[in-house]
Formats: structure tokens, sequence, C-alpha cells
């Protein structure tokens, strides 16, 4: 379960420190009381890592990278922990200016979301490694929406296996679940009226690679689980079948 005390979404206002810890903290201890199940704290700040790990939280989800707080990575290291490195540019106000989603030529070397994403990634997996978090507990997330624009997300979601391939087959998380882009796509305003549109985005990132390497996506975060669960393993099955 991904808890969150702040909206990261495309233009989102900044939440402050102790009301974000107001908003997760008893959320994490309520759900430790009942379930041992995995929990990520969704957070920029490390102050909000640091609490929500002692609370009952396992692995840390950060959005930035690391790049909004610059004592997150090393707040990380301390407790041992997984994290989630997300790649972004910029911050929720400023992602999707034109700057921040241009990659360059997809068709020229070295250019385009696939290569573009992959490099920076590694380059914030490389700062995580030197500030003592071991690869084995790096987690990366191309970050579905965030600083990209349509054909890039779209990019993103084709290309899963490749960017994988560029990024060391490092375990992947990808979270399309009621994205915007699938809004553009449907023209469905209402994001909770997105699940199906999710789906077909999910399963294009679990498909089997075919030379033995598995899959391009190893952990999905949506809203409706069982509409999904239910999805994957027919899907599954199928790919499977003689």
């Amino acid at each position: 379960i991904d808890i969150g005390g702040e909206s990261t979404r495309p233009g989102a206002e900044d939440v402050a420190l102790e009301e974000e810890l107001r908003r997760v903290l008893p959320v994490i201890r309520r759900i430790r009381e009942e379930s041992d199940i995995p929990i990520s704290i969704d957070t920029r700040n490390s102050k909000v890592a640091k609490a929500a790990i002692e609370a009952g939280a396992d692995i840390v989800n950060d959005v930035s990278g690391g790049t909004h707080d610059s004592n997150m990575l090393s707040c990380v290291a301390s407790m041992g922990v997984p994290v989630v490195i997300m790649h972004m540019r910029g911050n929720p106000k400023t992602m999707q200016h034109s700057s921040n989603t241009n990659y360059g030529d997809d068709n020229r070397e070295g250019e385009g979301v696939i290569a573009g994403v992959a490099k920076e990634l590694m380059q914030r997996c490389l700062e995580a490694e030197k500030a003592g978090i071991p690869r084995w507990l790096q987690i990366v997330d191309p970050g579905i929406g965030f600083a990209k624009n349509l054909n890039g997300n779209l990019s993103l979601l084709k290309g899963a296996e490749k960017l994988r391939k560029c990024c060391g087959n490092l375990p992947f998380l990808y979270g399309p679940s009621r994205k915007g882009f699938i809004g553009t796509i449907s023209g469905e305003d209402d994001p909770k009226e997105r699940d199906y549109g999710t789906i077909a985005a999910c399963l294009a990132t679990v498909r089997e690679s075919g030379n033995g390497a598995g899959e391009s996506c190893s952990i999905l975060r949506v809203h409706n689980v069982k509409a999904m669960k239910q999805a994957v393993l027919v899907y599954e099955a199928i790919m499977k079948a003689k």
C-alpha cells in the first residue's frame, strides 16, 4: 500500500511538512496494527520518510528521485530500506512545461524519451549508491505523467523492455493508473472511470521478454487492485498457454 500526504499532480501546491506528517503517520500506524502488508511512504521529504519508516512503513517512494530534499538519499541509506527512485524533471508546478517534456528526436541515436529517461534515472541511481543505498535496494520508476507529454508516456509504455535493458535490468515500477494521458486518449474526464484504460497501459508493461530476461515491469502501482490483478492473471495464463 502506497501512502502519501501531498498531491504531486501537475500544478499541485507544496504541503507543509507538519501537515504531511499529520496526514500520513496515523494511517500507517493504524494499518500496521491490523496487517503486516508492505507499506511504502510516498514523500519527497526526508523527515517524513524517517518518521514513516519508524511508524511501520517499509519502503520510501520519492517521486523526485532524491532531488527535492538533499538529505533524502542519505536518510534512506541510514535506515537500510528499499527506495523507489522515480524520474521527474522540475517539480509539480513546472514539470509539464515544454522544456521539461522535450527529450529530443526519438529517431536519433542517444536521443528520445527512452534514452533520456534511462540516462537520468541511472544518474540518480548512481547518486543513491554513492549515498550508501546498494543497487539491490533500488527500484526505478520512469515517472509516467511526470515531465512527459502524451507521446512520451506512450513511448515509455511501448518501450518498457528496452528501457529496463538501458537501466541494467533494475526492477521497475510503473504507475499509469488513472493518469491524464488515459483521459486524453479516451475522452474520460473522471479519473475514477479510467480503470479500463489503466488495464491496457499496465498490460503493456508486464509482457514477457523475448530473450528470457523476464518481465519489463516488476511492480504495478494501481488504484483498482482487484481489476488489475484479474487482468494480469488472465494475461499471464494466455501467454503461458501451449
